[in-house]
């Protein structure tokens, strides 16, 4: 019992150490990466942006559309954009590509 109550007052001060850091969704990412516009039609963003990395055919209905580029994905329905959204790039533990946390080395 005596062990559980040293427990306790050794580690309950660690709790209070903690920080919770809170990033709004619009704030995420690199903010000077120009995005395909809603109602732009598939031509304009061609023109605009060139050739997609990577072109997937339309699913469902109504049917979408999805060009992947190097940075951001663009959805088409009717051959205009719905959406554009940055694609999510992890950082690596140490900030270099590659690296591991010291724990796996």
């Amino acid at each position: 019992m005596w062990r559980l109550l040293l427990l306790i007052t050794l580690l309950g001060p660690l709790a209070s150490w903690a920080q919770t850091i809170e990033i709004p969704v619009g704030q995420q990412g690199a903010a000077e990466i120009a995005l395909p516009a809603r109602g732009l039609t598939q031509k304009e963003v061609l023109m605009r942006f060139g050739l997609a990395d990577q072109e997937h055919p339309a699913v469902g209905k109504p049917p979408i559309t999805r060009w992947d580029y190097r940075n951001f994905s663009v959805y088409f329905e009717s051959g205009r954009v719905i959406d554009s959204v940055l694609q999510h790039r992890p950082r690596s533990p140490a900030g270099q590509p590659g690296a591991q946390p010291k724990e796996f080395q």
